[in-house]
């Protein structure tokens, strides 16, 4: 092996734990992240992750079979509380085999000792240094510091990921990865300059050639600009960031309504193309994405760059450095 091919390689205790040559690990967006896609991102080096916040249980199990038909690779499954109600989805994805979860919309006291005592490792999504705190308390393997640049459902008191992240990074000892505003090498080595190990992608995920969702949503994210989302719900719960549209800019407006009433006809939009039918979740990084290409392609890329990144500041910055 050369010494190029090892400068290229990841190593730390995301990539153990997760059993992955990328720590990037995709999103679990409701109806999306499903076999198509989450196969694509386990091929490709990353972690797929199979969602649970449809509440389709019976067709979810079916895309987990359908999963290690099309990888050999990790993936993971997340548990989405506040969408879920089945009580017995710890068992269920206990008995689905998979060995890494992130639990997410919820306290990480509810289902923790649990999974963990099922042999699962297990990741929590927090969007504040108060339930990062909590969450480790609670003895969650990692945690998930989501950024309030995201896309998707939020906490209302939203907080970037430039401030959240390192704010975390200093009180906790615990594996990180950054979700919210990352879509590339640059953005990946700047979570890890602020304390993170890996980086989750959604809205690139979204926008992707193996994403199922409808064209007319991939084409509206990549002709969006960094000002074209919405943040919605504010004094409502849950809140979420999604593409501006009609709908959402009314919406926006209206703080009375919530939100959450108009994913009634959300498959109008993620599979028949309706824009206005419902919400469409996306993050700011929208205005960063110009094209919709194949997940490997996306992965090898923000690796690349990632590498050329952090070397080309080593070599401006620290020059040579002493044996």
């Amino acid at each position: 092996m050369t010494g190029e091919r090892k400068a290229m390689e990841f190593s730390n205790r995301v990539t153990d734990m997760l059993g992955v040559e990328l720590p990037i690990v995709q999103a679990p967006m409701g109806w999306i992240a499903r076999s198509q896609l989450a196969s694509a991102v386990s091929n490709s080096g990353g972690l797929g992750i199979i969602e649970t916040s449809s509440g389709e249980l019976d067709a979810i199990r079916i895309e987990i079979k359908k999963m290690r038909e099309l990888t050999d690779k990790p993936f993971g499954v997340n548990i989405a509380q506040a969408f879920v109600r089945d009580p017995d989805i710890v068992r269920f994805v206990i008995d689905q085999g998979v060995k890494f979860v992130t639990t997410s919309a919820g306290s990480p006291e509810r289902y923790t000792d649990e999974l963990k005592a099922g042999g699962l490792t297990v990741f929590h999504v927090v969007p504040s240094l108060a339930t990062a705190k909590k969450a480790v308390s609670c003895g969650v393997d990692g945690l998930i510091v989501e950024g309030g640049e995201g896309g998707g459902f939020k906490n209302p008191r939203e907080v970037a990921s430039m401030v959240l992240l390192p704010l975390v990074r200093a009180e906790v000892d615990v594996p990180i990865i950054a979700a919210g505003g990352f879509v590339d090498g640059a953005s990946m080595a700047a979570a890890f300059a602020l304390g993170a190990e890996g980086i989750q992608m959604g809205t690139r995920m979204v926008s992707a050639a193996e994403s199922p969702v409808h064209q007319n949503w991939k084409d509206a994210i990549v002709d969006a600009q960094e000002t074209d989302t919405v943040f919605l719900n504010r004094f409502n719960s849950p809140a979420l960031r999604a593409l501006r549209t009609d709908k959402t800019t009314r919406l926006e407006k209206d703080l009375e309504t919530n939100a959450m009433a108009e994913f009634g006809t959300s498959k109008d939009l993620y599979f028949g193309g309706d824009m206005e039918a419902s919400i469409a979740l996306t993050g700011q990084v929208c205005g960063r994405i110009d094209a919709v290409r194949p997940v490997a392609d996306i992965l090898a890329e923000v690796r690349a760059e990632f590498f050329d990144v952090v070397g080309g500041m080593a070599a401006q910055y620290l020059g040579e450095l002493p044996p």
